[in-house]
């Protein structure tokens, strides 16, 4: 044991670990050791929390119009240790990481009392997470059911403005659906098990071969959207005209779709192209439209964090919802037409490029006779 630990520390020194870790720690000094686990992350749109252009304007926006509080609750999730430790002009490169490693992994408990969730964060050389019975030789290591539940997410998931009014709701909307009774968590969906090593072999051999994944794939990601929204498509002539239907079902999120922002959309545009000229078009859009205090609907979202005070309207598919949508063109019987319906997740009003703003992650076609 005494040379297994001699051997740990020799390596620790030619890693670049010092004598205590830093408290709170950069991702790049937990990647040392948790290298699979830390690329993974740099991935994820927690690690661009912060760099990302579309929160910089957003929150430089909401600066310019309500002061400077404003960029404390912008960066309370954006990024929590920087509002924490009091560095809200961003000077330490660990507040430029947005949700870091240290800020998840010192989360000791998290309440539901009072108008917003609470975290109870402590940093030190005590990391918790989702494992029992697990060791580190660089810091202590402890167990936390908080880090299995959809607890851990509900801090920046679940935001009531200081008007009280609930801007993000993604957690109450998990909470009412069938998903807790199937056991099914945030994690289930957003970070389950991949292969991996959780340390890095080079400091520590385990048996575990698996981790969670911590890319944390949410709407930008095809695969997510793919699973969360099945559709169908049918199409007939009656009485001199194309009717088309297309079903859409939630069957895959624990949350409305879309879930977040109220800037977020699911937009459906439905084509009708007859065989020799014309050509139909109409949209649904799925959403929450949300107004301030005298009822005029926001389009920003820095206004709609920090200003809104009531929904004008909520289309949104529920989890285990399915809508049926019904659109009537003018096409005469026996007229070949070509029918396509396309889905778009929509993201926010303010990017700057349209692949920003919006994905089409979903195309349905057919001929009809």
């Amino acid at each position: 044991m005494g040379r297994y630990l001699l051997g740990v520390l020799l390596l620790a020194t030619s890693l670049g670990w010092s004598a205590e870790l830093p408290v709170p720690s950069s991702a790049e000094f937990c990647g040392d050791c948790h290298r699979a686990i830390e690329e993974g992350w740099k991935q994820s749109a927690h690690s661009q929390a912060v760099e990302s252009r579309l929160f910089q304007d957003a929150m430089k926006l909401a600066e310019t119009d309500y002061g400077a509080s404003a960029r404390k609750t912008c960066l309370s999730c954006h990024s929590p240790i920087a509002v924490q430790t009091g560095d809200l002009a961003l000077v330490r490169k660990v507040s430029w990481e947005g949700i870091t490693c240290d800020y998840c992994h010192s989360i000791r408990e998290v309440t539901l009392t009072g108008p917003n969730p609470k975290a109870t964060v402590d940093y030190s050389l005590v990391k918790s997470g989702p494992w029992k019975d697990v060791n580190s030789p660089a810091h202590g290591t402890a167990y936390s059911a908080v880090h299995t539940s959809s607890l851990i997410c509900v801090v920046c998931h679940e935001y009531r403005n200081s008007l009280g009014f609930p801007v993000l709701t993604t957690y109450s909307e998990w909470s009412k659906s069938p998903y807790p009774g199937k056991n099914q968590s945030c994690q289930s969906c957003h970070m389950y098990r991949v292969e991996g090593n959780v340390v890095d072999p080079r400091v520590q051999r385990t048996a575990e071969a698996g981790i969670n994944l911590h890319q944390i794939p949410g709407s930008h990601s095809m695969q997510q959207l793919e699973k969360a929204l099945h559709a169908q498509l049918s199409a007939t002539h009656e009485g001199g005209r194309l009717q088309v239907v297309v079903e859409v079902a939630n069957r895959g999120a624990g949350h409305s779709v879309p879930t977040g922002s109220p800037m977020r959309q699911l937009i459906l545009e439905l084509r009708a192209d007859p065989y020799g000229g014309g050509h139909w078009s109409e949209r649904r859009v799925f959403r929450r439209t949300v107004a301030d205090q005298k009822g005029a609907v926001i389009k920003l979202e820095p206004r709609a964090f920090l200003k809104g005070a009531q929904v004008v309207s909520d289309t949104r598919i529920a989890p285990g919802e399915t809508r049926k949508e019904t659109f009537t063109f003018q096409v005469p019987q026996g007229t070949r037409t070509q029918v396509e319906a396309d889905f778009f997740y929509y993201y926010s009003p303010m990017a700057t490029t349209e692949a920003q703003q919006k994905l089409k992650f979903l195309t349905l076609r057919r001929l009809v006779e």
